[in-house]
């Protein structure tokens, strides 16, 4: 057998990370354009991440250099499969004592949205792109990522793909909603070997019956809040949306709580604050049903809207009677509020990675290639915590031990400043910046040259 080639080296410790991917290209075109892709996102961002931006060419004048068109086919062309790249990215991270996940930690469900001009490009539609607040003409990405309180990564992406792109319509066999997809990413999470305590994701998914039942029939726990007004079925005197339910509960001050129990949050840069939570009554949901229905606020006699949370989850009250019969460890009020806590976390921090590193400034029309684009961003994402956390204690076991039942504990080591009985996830937006600087002062200069530079 001919030996390989050898590969141009990545910048700093970009390249024992990018090596552990080497096996899976079949040629030193594919490993060079690995590397080239990895080390354009890691850059500072000055301009949108285009390929132009990856490859140092200018944005118009340089599209059609050698170095442009390389990483375009690299992309769009070259035969290499995305799904093997993202397997193996997440092969590190669970072999990593570092950021294995374990039973405490949460497998969050969400989507990004990303306005696209035209109708060309795969996957576009005129559909809700929840980054901004409104329909527009966008590609929409579900995607799935696991959480505790020190880190966040990526676990899978996959574009929803709107029913005017199949020949039937919504009718089509290929056509599968956001929520068909998300269950189906949930359960492929867990055959990765991902472990967590819950699945928790946004009203955009808690309020849907049908997705709530998927998740409980593959054995799921979940932790999904619901519209404050989100109506059901109840008996004429009986609540009948999750406010109404809420505004039943006793309360008479912090001194007299009635069925309220305080609950401290503890942020990341160590303040606390103290919020109220309980079990509620809504149609067939209570605190012993197979739903519980969690509220949680600051201010359980105004409940603010802008801080008052409805949760629905099917782990079961610690002494109910539910919780000899399921296989889910019970969870008390402060759990809920704790697992709930984390996906609001990274709804603010990871959408920053994400632009910093240029999820949405692909410009590619094919829907292999934006799928390809999305793993190496995700490869990108990933290699700054593979890079940047501290190392292992050498007595620290390979993967953290399940918890009992009760409050999961989160492993040590956490990136959070200062001492905290619970701590938020880290900010990983200026921990990458940091690594990429690192690794900018590291690289070679490959600067592609302007056009009238160029020898004729």
């Amino acid at each position: 057998m001919t030996a390989r080639r050898p590969c141009p080296p990545a910048p700093g410790p970009l390249e024992q990370y990018a090596a552990g991917f080497d096996d899976l290209f079949d040629s030193l075109a594919q490993r060079r354009g690995f590397r080239q892709y990895l080390t354009g996102l890691l850059a500072p961002r000055e301009r949108n991440k285009t390929l132009t931006c990856l490859a140092g060419a200018e944005p118009v004048a340089g599209a059609q250099h050698p170095a442009v068109q390389r990483l375009q086919f690299f992309l769009s062309e070259s035969p290499w499969e995305h799904e093997r790249i993202n397997a193996r990215r997440l092969e590190r991270l669970l072999d990593d004592p570092r950021t294995a996940p374990h039973a405490g930690g949460v497998l969050v469900i969400d989507d990004s949205g990303d306005r696209k001009n035209g109708t060309a490009t795969a996957n576009v539609g005129r559909q809700w792109l929840g980054r901004y607040g409104k329909t527009d003409n966008g590609v929409v990405t579900v995607t799935t990522l696991w959480a505790d309180e020190r880190l966040y990564y990526p676990l899978h992406a996959v574009p929803y793909t709107p029913a005017r792109h199949f020949p039937e319509g919504r009718s089509d066999p290929g056509f599968a909603t956001k929520l068909q997809i998300a269950a189906v990413l949930a359960r492929r999470a867990t055959q990765a070997g991902v472990h967590f305590r819950a699945v928790a994701a946004d009203c955009a998914y808690g309020d849907q019956d049908g997705f709530r039942g998927e998740l409980a029939g593959a054995g799921l726990p979940f932790v999904m809040a619901l519209k404050r007004r989100r109506g059901t079925w109840a008996y004429g005197p009986d609540a009948h949306t999750p406010i109404d339910a809420a505004r039943e509960l006793a309360w008479h001050g912090p001194d007299r709580t009635g069925d309220w129990t305080a609950v401290t949050r503890t942020f990341r840069d160590g303040h606390t604050t103290t919020w109220w939570a309980a079990d509620a009554s809504l149609g067939w949901w209570g605190p012993d049903g197979t739903t519980r229905l969690v509220v949680a606020t600051t201010d359980p006699d105004t409940l603010p809207e802008k801080s008052t949370w409805y949760l629905a989850t099917n782990l079961p009250r610690p002494g109910s009677p539910r919780e000899a019969d399921t296989a889910h460890p019970a969870a008390d009020l402060a759990e809920i509020v704790r697992i709930y806590g984390i996906r609001n976390w990274i709804e603010q921090s990871y959408r920053q990675v994400k632009d910093e590193l240029g999820w949405a400034d692909f410009q590619v029309r094919t829907d292999r290639a934006i799928r390809r684009h999305q793993t190496l961003v995700n490869c990108a994402f990933s290699f700054c915590w593979e890079a940047g956390l501290p190392p292992t204690p050498a007595n620290r076991p390979a993967r953290p031990a399940r918890p009992e039942r009760g409050h999961p504990i989160a492993p040590p080591g956490t990136l959070a400043p200062g001492p905290t009985h619970r701590p938020q996830l880290a900010d990983s937006h200026l921990h990458a910046a940091t690594l990429v600087e690192s690794l900018v002062q590291h690289a070679p200069t490959t600067t592609v040259t302007k056009p009238d530079q160029r020898s004729q």
